[in-house]
């Protein structure tokens, strides 16, 4: 009986400690035409001789040093799909959506298209 509670309170200061230390993250996207003066590691993509600026499946054209929030420009490649996308299928063929963006697998990267 003494383990049984011992082990019990153990097991509820852990419980206690393991809520009171977690930490809730919530990330916000800013809305197309949005002027952001930082943003968390871009990488630049040029697209008919207009450098883009891609972060967390978020474009940007920069203008004056600050980042404005554009439209993904359609026909853009990229590497790697964001985290969090989705597979969505089309009159049966596959693209990857990510936040209102739809890409098409072409070799081994990623094309912007409109559906």
């Amino acid at each position: 009986m003494k383990n049984l509670k011992v082990l019990l309170t153990i097991l509820a200061v852990a419980f206690t400690f393991n809520i009171s230390s977690a930490q809730v993250t919530l990330k916000i996207y800013p809305k197309r035409g949005a002027v952001v003066t930082k943003i968390n590691k871009p990488r630049v993509v040029v697209h008919k001789k207009v450098n883009y600026y891609h972060a967390d499946g978020v474009w940007y054209n920069r203008v004056r040093g600050k980042y404005v929030v554009v439209g993904a420009p359609v026909g853009v490649t990229v590497k790697r799909l964001p985290r969090g996308y989705k597979v969505v299928k089309v009159r049966g063929r596959k693209y990857y959506k990510y936040r209102g963006v739809v890409y098409k697998k072409h070799r081994r990267n990623y094309v912007v298209v409109t559906v």
